[in-house]
């Protein structure tokens, strides 16, 4: 088995330093031969040198790729055309890895038990979490990259995120590979280009597998901490599921190409936002505020999708 770690970074040098480090002391077995491919896409910091320096100090375990277009689905794209490994996992440059990581991640790919493998991604605080932020539902910290379906290993039945996730290579060769349309790239936020690649698979009928034991500490900066960045990725995030999975057409009334219930839910939302009281329960509301608004934009500028849509406007509507 041979395994390539793709890690695409964009102008994030010092926290990259800190994720190549964690990567470098994977413990696997000899007989395993795996590499680090970092993708710079089009970086303006000393990312080149920084990786150069990794590359001098581990001969043969780190490689340099220079992705000119900017958009992380492009330098994802890119790390899987120029992979050497036929089993490809993912990781990005602002978290740290356990020293076991890769090869809890990768175990069952090799045996051919599943075709894709995901593992739990813990945030790493550098400060308290506020009082304002929601934490009763799974996904309330969806926005920190946060992933954790409890400690025993099974089937995955949702898609994995993108900086612990691992697929045999042959299934982007067989199911494409990122959308270029989804991704952060500049001027740009909307991401999900990973979850839809994990659900592309998961709607084929392949096998994918949860794997507790590979873990990735996310890093929480004080900027993400901000009720400013929630609602931007919560409104980015419903945009994406429209791109993915089409206009909703479990309705039969329209207004300008927006489902109607659409409208009726961003009033709800707003009405219990505003006689909401308790701090946490009050920006839940207002999260879902920005969800629906989200879906209505991407509905009004979307052609004529069409298909199921099973996304946050749906199954996050309260």
């Amino acid at each position: 088995m041979q395994i390539t770690v793709i890690l695409c970074t964009f102008n994030r040098s010092q926290s990259l330093s800190k994720a190549l480090e964690s990567i470098a002391v994977q413990q696997l077995p000899d007989s395993i031969t795996w590499e680090v491919l970092v993708v710079d896409n089009n970086s303006q910091d000393n990312t080149r040198d920084v990786v150069d320096e990794f590359c001098r100090k581990y001969p043969g375990r780190f490689r340099y790729l220079f992705e000119p277009q900017s958009g992380k689905s492009r330098a994802l794209n890119a790390g899987i055309q120029a992979a050497h490994g036929n089993i490809l996992a993912f990781m990005d440059d602002d978290v740290t890895v356990d020293p076991t990581w890769l090869q809890n991640l990768t175990a069952t790919l090799g045996k051919g038990e599943c075709v894709g493998a995901g593992g739990r991604i813990f945030p790493n605080w550098n400060c308290a979490p506020p009082r304002w932020l929601p934490r009763a539902s799974r996904y309330s910290l969806a926005p920190l990259a946060a992933f954790d379906l409890g400690s025993e290993p099974g089937p995955l039945l949702e898609p994995p995120f993108g900086t612990n996730m691992a697929f045999r290579k042959a299934m982007f060769d067989k199911y494409g590979g990122f959308r270029n349309d989804l991704g952060p790239r500049p001027g740009c936020e909307i991401r999900s280009e990973d979850t839809e690649f994990g659900g592309r698979l998961l709607a084929a009928g392949e096998l994918l597998r949860y794997e507790p034991s590979a873990v990735v500490y996310h890093a929480v900066p004080q900027g993400r901490v901000r009720k400013e960045y929630f609602l931007q990725w919560w409104f980015d995030k419903a945009r994406a599921d429209i791109r993915v999975f089409g206009v909703p057409s479990d309705t039969r009334w329209f207004v300008a190409g927006i489902p109607l219930y659409l409208f009726r839910r961003f009033m709800v939302w707003t009405l219990r936002w505003m006689i909401a009281i308790e701090p946490a329960a009050r920006f839940d509301c207002k999260l879902k505020v920005w969800q629906a608004a989200g879906c209505i934009l991407e509905c009004y500028r979307s052609p004529s999708g069409a298909g199921k849509h099973r996304s946050a406007c749906n199954a996050q509507s309260g």
